[in-house]
């Protein structure tokens, strides 16, 4: 798992578009990366529109936001149509960026073991290092704690 102050990886993913971002395309500037489980379904698009809602703020803290899951772009960009959102999302199918973040684990649903995305999120300095890293997060919560970690 990834720590405060360690360097981001370098990893290229297609977005929603099936257009190739690095974190490293976004040097210079503040990046919220969330990840979240499954687009389109209840406490991801919580989270999601959580982070599109405070897009003032975070713009004012010169922050961009980026999500992060293991859909196909094209259930990406769906979504990212359907509920509005003004930023990116990113495509990771085989979970090398989520598993590098720590973000990829053992998860529980009815009594069932599989292995998922661990709802998190992590917000990157301009100089691509880690400034504050939240490994299993509410999708509430997320939104707070970063949005809050920004503005102070």
């Amino acid at each position: 798992m990834v720590q405060i102050g360690d360097k981001v990886p370098e990893l290229a993913l297609a977005n929603q578009d099936g257009k190739t971002v690095k974190l490293s395309d976004y040097r210079g500037r503040k990046v919220v990366l969330f990840a979240y489980p499954k687009a389109d379904t209840p406490g991801c698009t919580q989270q999601a529109c959580g982070f599109r809602d405070e897009t003032p703020r975070l713009d004012a803290a010169g922050a961009v936001v980026l999500g992060l899951s293991p859909d196909p772009p094209e259930r990406l960009r769906q979504w990212k149509e359907k509920v509005s959102l003004p930023y990116d999302l990113l495509s990771d199918p085989d979970h090398e960026l989520l598993e590098a973040l720590g973000a990829w684990g053992e998860r529980s649903m009815y009594g069932k073991k599989y292995m998922g995305v661990i709802r998190s999120h992590w917000i990157v300095d301009e100089a691509g290092r880690f400034a504050d890293v939240r490994i299993e997060i509410s999708p509430k919560e997320s939104v707070e704690t970063a949005t809050r970690f920004l503005s102070s």
